[in-house]
C-alpha cells in the first residue's frame, strides 16, 4: 500500500492489472490550419536545478508548445492547440504507454463536447451513459440525483469508460494529426529561458537532449513533483488517512447498468463506504472505503477479498479484471503559470475522487490554455491573457478541493464527535427529505464558473446568484459556459449544436437578424481585423428555441451575448459600445 504522506506516491494505483483491450480503429483528423504566431513580449522566470551534462540544439517550428506530459489531459492539450493550427511536441518520461484498470472513468457531457471537437468523439459513443446517481444508507435508498441539462445537448450527462480507453481513443486521434510530434522516453530534467520560449532539457535513452518551444504546458500527472520543483511552484495541502480498495469485476448485475450507486454503512462494510460505477462490457467498478492497515494481498490469500465481493453481487459468478488499492489528497499548486509554463491537471490539483473532478477539471484546464496560448501565438491578444489563465483555473481548483474535502471530511469524520453527528444525520434522513441536502455523497463533476475573473463583463441584469444545488444546471450569467442545443445554420448545414459555433473563435449572439451587422460593425473596430468571429442571431438560428429558453431570453430582447472559443458566456450587454468594452476587455492587448 502507498504512503500517504507522500502525494507523488500515493495518487496513483497499486495492485495487480489485466490486459489492455485491443487497439481501436483511427478517428477524425482534428481541423488545424497554418500557424501565424506573434512574438510575446513578457519575461521568462525560469529555475533550472538540474540540468543534462551536454545539449544538442535543435529549432523550434515556428509557434511550438511544448506539452509535458502524455496522458489524458497532456493528450487534450495537445489536440486542441493543433487544432488552432499550433505545432506541439508532446513529451513523456515512459517509454510507452500503461493501459492498465479503469482509473477515471467518469467522463462529465461538457468534457465530451471538448473531445469531440478534436477528435475524441468515441469516448462517447463507447462509454456507457447514465444520469442518475442513487445514494443509500444502509438498506433505506435516501434519494435519487437526476442530472439536469440546461439546453439540449447531444451529449449525456456522463459516461463511464476506463482512462486507458480513452487514452486510445485521443492516441488514435492525435496519431491523424500531422501537427502533433509525440515522443516517449524524455524525462524533463532542466528548464530554462530562451529569448523568445522555453528550452527542455531532457534525458533520453540515448542522451541528453533539448527540445525548445514558445510555450509549454506542464501536464505531469500526480508524479509530477519535478516539473514542480524546476519551477518552484508549492503543493501544499492534505492527504487524507483511509485508503480506498477498488475492483474492476465482470459480473452480470442486472438493474444496475446505469446507474451509479453509493452506500453509506452498509451491511457488508460497517462503519464505512462503497461506491459502485458500471462500465463498458459487463464491467463493474466498486470501491470501498478500507482501514489504512488494509492489505490486497492477504485479503487476496485469505479469501476475504472474494468475501467482501460477494457481499455485494451475492452468488452470481465474476472475474476480477484489475483492483488497485488509494490514498486521497487534498493539493493545489500556488501558481498555474510560471513565465512561460502553464500546469494543468493533476500536476496542478489533486482531489479525492468522489465526485469525478479530476480529469474532468483537467480537460478544463486543457480547454482554457490551448485557445489562449492560440490568441497570444496569433498575435490576436497580448500575453498578460495568460495570467486569466492561472486566475480562471486555480479558481476551479479550488472549487474543487472544497467541494471534494467536503465530501471526504463527510465520509472520513475525523472524531468520535464527527461520527455520532453524522450517524445522527443519516439516520434522520431515512424519514425526513430536508436533511437529504446535507448528505455529501460526492457532487459531481459541472463546468466552473468564471463570474469574478477578468476576462468577464457582468450584467446588472443577471446578477450571479452562487453555486447551484447538487445536480442542477447554474443560472445563465455572465461566466458560465453555453447552453448546448441543436441550431441551424444557413451558412453551414454542418453545424447542428450551439458548442460547434462556439468553439472557431469568438462568437456574439443578438436576438433579431437586424441586430446582427451593427453588432459587426461594433466588433471591427474592437478587435485585430483577422480575428476569427462571428455574429449570428437566435431568430434564424434557434428555430427551435432551445438555446433562448435556456439564455432565459424575453421575446424582442436588446440583449448581445459575447461567447468565448472555450464556449463560456464573457458578457451579456444591450448597447453597441458595450460590446466593443467586452471584447476588449476578454482580449487585452
Amino acid at each position: 500500500m502507498t504512503d500517504p504522506a507522500d502525494p507523488d506516491e500515493s495518487a496513483g494505483p497499486t495492485g495487480s492489472t489485466a490486459p489492455a483491450g485491443p487497439t481501436a480503429p483511427a478517428g477524425p483528423t482534428a481541423p488545424a490550419g497554418p500557424p501565424a504566431p506573434a512574438a510575446p513580449t513578457a519575461a521568462f522566470r525560469p529555475t533550472a536545478p538540474r540540468r543534462p551534462s551536454a545539449l544538442s540544439g535543435q529549432t523550434a517550428p515556428a509557434g511550438r508548445v511544448a506539452v509535458i506530459g502524455n496522458g489524458p489531459v497532456g493528450q487534450t492539450t495537445a489536440l486542441l492547440l493543433a487544432r488552432w493550427g499550433l505545432p506541439v511536441v508532446l513529451l513523456d518520461q515512459r517509454l510507452e504507454r500503461d493501459l492498465v484498470g479503469s482509473k477515471a472513468i467518469c467522463q462529465q457531457r461538457d468534457v465530451l463536447d471538448v473531445w469531440a471537437s478534436c477528435g475524441g468523439r468515441r469516448i462517447a459513443e463507447e462509454g456507457l451513459t447514465w444520469s442518475r446517481a442513487r445514494t443509500f444508507y444502509r438498506e433505506h435508498e435516501l434519494f435519487c440525483t437526476d442530472l439536469q441539462d440546461s439546453g439540449r445537448s447531444p451529449f449525456p450527462p456522463f459516461v463511464n469508460i476506463s482512462q486507458a480507453r480513452t487514452e486510445e481513443i485521443l492516441d488514435d486521434a492525435i496519431a491523424a494529426q500531422p501537427l502533433i510530434e509525440q515522443r516517449w522516453g524524455h524525462e524533463v530534467v532542466g528548464l530554462d529561458e530562451a529569448a523568445d520560449g522555453v528550452i527542455l532539457g531532457c534525458d533520453t535513452a540515448s542522451g541528453p537532449v533539448t527540445v525548445e518551444a514558445r510555450y509549454a504546458v506542464a501536464c505531469g500527472g500526480a508524479r509530477g513533483r519535478r516539473l514542480r520543483e524546476l519551477l518552484g511552484v508549492g503543493f501544499e495541502g492534505r492527504s487524507f488517512a483511509d485508503s480506498f480498495l477498488i475492483c474492476d469485476i465482470r459480473a452480470d448485475l442486472p438493474g444496475w447498468e446505469n446507474e451509479r450507486r453509493f452506500y453509506f454503512d452498509p451491511e457488508w462494510n460497517p462503519g464505512r463506504q462503497v461506491l459502485i460505477h458500471p462500465c463498458p462490457g459487463g464491467l463493474f467498478r466498486i470501491d470501498w472505503q478500507v482501514a489504512p492497515s488494509f492489505d490486497l494481498e492477504r485479503a487476496r490469500a485469505d479469501g476475504s477479498l472474494d468475501a467482501r465481493i460477494r457481499q455485494v453481487i451475492g452468488d452470481r459468478p465474476y472475474e476480477i479484471d484489475w483492483t488497485s488499492v488509494y490514498t486521497f489528497h487534498a493539493r493545489i499548486a500556488d501558481r498555474f503559470r510560471s513565465g512561460r509554463v502553464l500546469l494543468a491537471g493533476d500536476v496542478a490539483h489533486l482531489v479525492a475522487p468522489f465526485g469525478a473532478r479530476g480529469l474532468n477539471s483537467g480537460v478544463g484546464d486543457a480547454d482554457n490554455a490551448a485557445w489562449k496560448l492560440a490568441f497570444v501565438l496569433r498575435g490576436w491578444s497580448g500575453e498578460t491573457l495568460l495570467d486569466s489563465y492561472a486566475s480562471e483555473r486555480r479558481a476551479a481548483a479550488v472549487e474543487n478541493l472544497e467541494v471534494t474535502s467536503a465530501t471526504m471530511d463527510f465520509l472520513v469524520p475525523q472524531s468520535p464527535e464527527g461520527i455520532e453527528r453524522r450517524r445522527g444525520l443519516l439516520d434522520a434522513a431515512v424519514t425526513d427529505p430536508g436533511v437529504h441536502e446535507r448528505v455529501d455523497s460526492g457532487r459531481l463533476a459541472e463546468p466552473f464558473w468564471y463570474v469574478d475573473s477578468p476576462l468577464t463583463t457582468g450584467s446588472p441584469d443577471r446578477p450571479w446568484p452562487g453555486r447551484p444545488k447538487r445536480g442542477q444546471a447554474p443560472a445563465p450569467v455572465p461566466g458560465v459556459i453555453c447552453p448546448d442545443g441543436p441550431v441551424s445554420d444557413p451558412t453551414d448545414p454542418s453545424v447542428t449544436h450551439m458548442r460547434q459555433l462556439c468553439r472557431s473563435g469568438l462568437l456574439v449572439l443578438v436576438g433579431p437578424d437586424s441586430a446582427r451587422e451593427p453588432a459587426e460593425q461594433a466588433l471591427e473596430t474592437a478587435l485585430p481585423a483577422d480575428l476569427p468571429r462571428r455574429v449570428v442571431a437566435l431568430d434564424v438560428i434557434d428555430t427551435e428555441g432551445v438555446i433562448r429558453g435556456a439564455l432565459r431570453v424575453a421575446p424582442a430582447s436588446d440583449e448581445m451575448w459575447l461567447v468565448r472559443p472555450d464556449a463560456y458566456l464573457a458578457a451579456c450587454v444591450t448597447s453597441l459600445p458595450g460590446l466593443a468594452d467586452a471584447a476588449q476587455r476578454l482580449l487585452p492587448r
